[in-house]
């Protein structure tokens, strides 16, 4: 206690205070320096023994703060009476109480961390195997025509991985939060035609057939840029499970209260234990012959929630698979 500079402070003007008292008692009379002498021990032992107590619960919480601080699984701060300390023991409570959320927080998040690390080191093991192969092959195999074929693959992988990397630093810069959105007025029709483009020669040569079904002038807040990335993923998808000769229509609606996309596709659908995790990421499916990385959907879902919209996808009354985007108003 007398460590504290208030309380030495507050011992020396007390000491002072009582000699001066019981000098002046006893000039007085006997009986009254012996009254001051007793009153002066009284107070002095009823002060020491209070603060003694203060003192104590406030180790009580010091003692909690450290065992919190060294990521102490459990906090326990006893309730004391209505004053200056309770206030003060309430306030700390709600502090490492706080404190405790973001350690565990930060444990899930390393442990999500580990666990993405170890999908990304298998989603690049894999193509980066087979280049490797292609490498060693090309280097046995004099025939140009073989080494021709073998170079296209070749090409197609690091296609592939490069598709990857850059995903996954998109995921990374989403995820850190560095990424700003541009807000602006986009019209619909004009989203949906920059969104076909690349995807309009694969669909001709699969005998795709196309339906866009969009009323002219319905506009969506949000940046173009980021928006047709996120919906040519999902359009990537339904191309991909509509396969030769399938279908796909794109239906934009507006009311009083949101604007809606959807893509529907003629596939096969969904598995219905699938469907709670589509969008989850480096999820392929149940599907052992499932192709793709797991990454476009979550890719795609991030940017519209982060821009204010949702996506939900499920199976089609009439088949296929239906993606719905959604903006409100």
């Amino acid at each position: 206690m007398l460590r504290n500079r208030a309380v030495r402070q507050f011992a020396i003007l007390f000491s002072l205070i009582a000699v001066t008292a019981v000098i002046l008692g006893f000039v007085i009379n006997t009986a009254a320096g012996i009254l001051a002498i007793f009153s002066a021990a009284a107070f002095g032992t009823a002060f020491f023994a209070f603060t003694k107590a203060r003192y104590k619960s406030i180790a009580q919480i010091s003692d909690q703060i450290d065992r919190v601080l060294h990521n102490a699984d459990h906090l326990y701060i006893g309730e004391s009476d209505e004053g200056e300390l309770s206030i003060l023991q309430s306030e700390i409570k709600k502090m490492t109480l706080r404190i405790q959320e973001q350690n565990d927080a930060l444990k899930k998040e390393k442990a999500h961390l580990a666990d993405s690390l170890a999908d990304i080191a298998h989603q690049l093991r894999t193509p980066l195997t087979s280049v490797n192969l292609i490498v060693s092959l090309l280097e046995k195999n004099p025939d140009k025509n073989d080494r021709k074929a073998l170079m296209r693959e070749t090409e197609e992988l690091l296609i592939q991985m490069d598709w990857l990397l850059t995903s996954l630093l998109k995921l990374s810069r989403l995820d850190a939060g560095i990424v700003v959105f541009q807000s602006e007025q986009i019209d619909v029709n004009n989203l949906i035609g920059a969104v076909l483009r690349p995807f309009l020669i694969p669909m001709e040569l699969h005998t795709i057939d196309l339906q866009i079904d969009a009323p002219k002038g319905i506009m969506i807040q949000g940046d173009f840029g980021w928006l047709s990335e996120a919906i040519q993923n999902i359009l990537k998808n339904c191309i991909e499970s509509a396969g030769e000769n399938g279908k796909i229509e794109i239906v934009g609606t507006d009311n009083p209260l949101f604007t809606e996309i959807t893509i529907h596709d003629s596939g096969a659908g969904f598995e219905k234990e699938d469907l709670p995790c589509l969008f989850d990421r480096f999820f392929r499916g149940k599907n052992p012959n499932a192709t793709g990385y797991g990454i476009g959907l979550a890719l795609c879902k991030m940017i519209i929630t982060w821009q204010g919209g949702t996506i939900t996808a499920k199976n089609h009354p009439q088949g296929g698979a239906i993606f719905a985007i959604r903006f409100p108003k």
